[in-house]
């Protein structure tokens, strides 16, 4: 099979991914879903991919205070994330509700910010009980 054949259908299984998961993924748990479409996907491909779709705008870096990047699908309206300390997945949070707003100091002006919560996701409060 010619390498601009195996490479696009590489790349859409790891869009696919992106898409199926609708969260913020690891480079592993794209390899991991991506390897159901396309058994023979390599981690390096699937670093490389996501190098190329962020060059691309296709999508962006979530940074995670204290561990390596997870990756998402670019465009979406402002949101935050959650991390489950048991199961180590990040859960995009609709919407922005930042209350009570911080007091910054005289002069100060705010052009962003940024926003994580950590705690136990749904499906493992579910697998203690």
């Amino acid at each position: 099979m010619p390498a601009e054949i195996r490479n696009t259908r590489q790349k859409a299984a790891i869009r696919s991914a992106f898409t199926t998961a609708d969260r913020p993924l690891s480079p592993e748990e794209v390899l991991g879903y991506a390897q159901r479409e396309v058994p023979q996907v390599s981690i390096a491909t699937v670093y490389r991919n996501i190098g190329t779709l962020v060059d691309e705008g296709w999508l962006v870096r979530v940074d995670i205070p204290g561990e390596p990047a997870r990756y998402e699908v670019a465009g979406k309206k402002h949101h935050h994330h959650f991390r489950c300390n048991d199961c180590g997945k990040v859960f995009e949070l609709e919407g922005c509700q930042m209350l009570p707003r911080p007091k910054l100091p005289r002069g100060f002006r705010t052009t962003g910010h940024e926003f994580f919560l950590f705690g136990t996701c749904a499906a493992c409060v579910s697998f203690t009980l």
